[in-house]
């Protein structure tokens, strides 16, 4: 039994640290978007795309005004985008507020006038639709109500459609945090699964991104029939989108790898709301069209839970001589595991660290090990089994 454990194991560990080489060896790949791409601001004119930026808000009067601020200062031509904001159903300031900006290209949109407070499981993706059903862009921009975007974020995705001509753009996005572990810890383990994100599209291994920084064309939404077939998922108007694209145009998805489209979102201020937000995103995991991932993450949950019940198996092995009796050949498997998991890891992340401009954080990163095995066995079980509050909302 003990030897079909370690042999099961180190398969299992060899796999990822494999998989992680290669991700580490995609990000490395990528062709960076330099600056010098973006024309000059007299030359903007050469590169009229339409875009329309969809920003879905529930309850974010404290958090939205820096983003509109940030949309007003955009260095793209003010005529060549407009602002939608779907208001879904807030409780606080947040329609006044958008109706305080007094820019021609911002514009409100109440998701009660097309949905009523309860009947749906996703109203992000119900948001997300009306929006553009009512916008007049080319090229759909969504981003999230609490984020802050850079001044050339716009014309940097004007100018790199215009050159690639893709049909979805997949962009970075890094946490901000406070000198706190929970914050801090959420920065890194984000910034892993944004390293893993670059290097999956750009290699097109599988479907990864994120709802608070992506761009894809209207055609390529109507093509697809948007989120027809997956709209009764409450969670994936993100990755379930993109591997609908996808399969229309296995071509059309690509990276766009430059600081200047960095979106910066907030970490959660709670464990709470720490945990609902990672069940959130492990409920879609069986959801998957794209078998790819799916393989993917059955990988990494199995290996993260073998980790947390081998110290079980360690302690309670030989039962008959003592309760407590530690297999130590076991023990020393298992931290060598452990160690290993870590060193794999803090390589896959250096170069994207760098990117983020966020090497500091690597030396927490070890301290963040155990706690990052712990909640992804929690958050995927609950994402499947279980269920969360989002916005205010309960979830199943």
């Amino acid at each position: 039994m003990q030897l079909f454990i370690i042999l099961f194991t180190l398969l299992v560990f060899v796999a990822y640290t494999g998989l992680l080489l290669y991700y580490r060896a995609a990000w490395k790949s990528i062709p960076g978007y330099p600056v010098s791409s973006i024309p000059h601001p007299a030359s903007r004119i050469q590169y009229p795309v339409s875009i329309s930026v969809i920003i879905p808000a529930r309850n974010e009067e404290g958090k939205l005004p820096k983003l509109l601020q940030g949309l007003a200062e955009q260095s793209y031509d003010q005529h060549l985008f407009e602002v939608i904001v779907v208001d879904d159903h807030s409780t606080d300031r947040t329609a006044e507020i958008v109706k305080q900006f007094s820019s021609v290209n911002i514009k409100l949109v109440q998701l009660k006038d097309h949905v009523p407070e309860s009947g749906i499981n996703s109203y992000k993706k119900k948001a997300i639709e009306v929006a553009i059903g009512q916008s007049t862009g080319e090229l759909i921009v969504t981003t999230d109500a609490d984020c802050i975007v850079p001044v050339n974020w716009l014309q940097t995705i004007a100018t790199f459609y215009k050159e690639k001509d893709p049909a979805f753009i997949v962009m970075p996005v890094c946490y901000n945090y406070q000198h706190n572990f929970l914050e801090i810890f959420q920065a890194l383990d984000f910034m892993t699964l944004q390293g893993i994100t670059g290097a999956s599209v750009y290699k097109k291994a599988h479907s990864m991104c994120n709802g608070a920084n992506l761009a894809y064309t209207r055609k390529a939404f109507d093509v697809v029939e948007g989120f027809k077939g997956i709209s009764s998922i409450a969670s994936g108007d993100d990755m379930l989108l993109m591997h609908k694209i996808y399969k229309q145009y296995p071509q059309g998805i690509q990276y766009l790898a430059s600081k200047e489209v960095i979106v910066q979102t907030e970490a959660m201020h709670s464990l709470k709301d720490f945990f609902n937000q990672r069940i959130r995103w492990a409920s879609k995991a069986d959801q998957y069209d794209d078998k790819r991932i799916f393989w993917v993450l059955l990988m990494v949950y199995s290996f993260n839970l073998l980790l947390l019940i081998m110290p079980i198996v360690t302690l309670f092995y030989n039962p008959i001589l003592s309760l407590f009796t530690i297999h130590y050949s076991l023990f020393v498997f298992w931290l060598f595991l452990l160690i290993g998991k870590t060193v794999a890891e803090l390589f896959f992340l250096y170069p994207v660290s760098v990117f983020f401009g966020k090497q500091q954080l690597l030396c927490l990163f070890p301290l963040a090990e155990p706690f990052h095995i712990l909640y992804t066995v929690i958050a995927g079980w609950l994402g499947k089994f279980g269920s969360y509050e989002w916005k205010e909302r309960k979830v199943k």
